[in-house]
């Protein structure tokens, strides 16, 4: 379903974006045309909270998958699940979105063990928690870029999740059968 009363302009160019980036338009961008400006807002503060993080391209991407699994939304876990299986390998990437954290640095197992527990109830973190960021080598201001980057993650995921945003085809369909295999939640594409 697609709105018909947007502003032709703002509509044209998120699906230009994807069409440039991967040759379709995303389901995901689709269901935001109703507010693309929301959509850019959202893109535009993920990238200023990440422009002078230090947090590796692999930290990222494992926040992101291991959120997205343990939210349960299968759209962000199989387009994660393949960035992170592109900067790692797919066995890993398989792995951190089924729960565990073979092969993952000391600072990611950290990551992906964070990512969960505040996905799971951020009220019952607690100083030990963060205590084992602090000992896996995380400055204070990388576990706040860390949180607000699941907690980016958590509220755009539900909004996908809660109005039926389904996996792409195209999606599923580059995504390394061992990370696809381990998405066995959310909505089916």
């Amino acid at each position: 379903m697609e709105p018909s009363f947007l502003a032709e302009p703002a509509r044209t160019a998120a699906y230009d974006d994807d069409l440039e980036s991967d040759g379709y338009v995303y389901n995901l961008t689709r269901l935001w045309s109703w507010r693309p400006d929301v959509l850019t807002s959202f893109q535009e503060l993920r990238a200023g909270l990440l422009a002078d993080s230090t947090l590796t391209a692999r930290e990222v991407a494992t926040v992101v998958a291991a959120t997205a699994a343990a939210r349960g939304d299968s759209y962000c876990a199989l387009a994660w699940g393949t960035k992170l299986a592109g900067l790692t390998d797919d066995h890993t990437a398989a792995k951190v979105i089924q729960g565990q954290e073979a092969d993952l640095s000391a600072r990611e197992a950290a990551l992906a063990q964070w990512s969960r527990v505040v996905v799971g109830d951020p009220n019952a973190t607690s100083k030990s928690n963060v205590d084992g960021l602090r000992t896996a080598g995380f400055s204070d201001r990388e576990i706040f870029e860390a949180t607000t980057l699941i907690a980016f993650r958590l509220a755009f995921s539900t909004v996908n999740d809660a109005l039926g945003v389904r996996p792409d085809r195209e999606l599923v369909a580059k995504t390394p059968p061992l990370v696809r295999d381990a998405v066995n939640f959310g909505r089916p594409a």
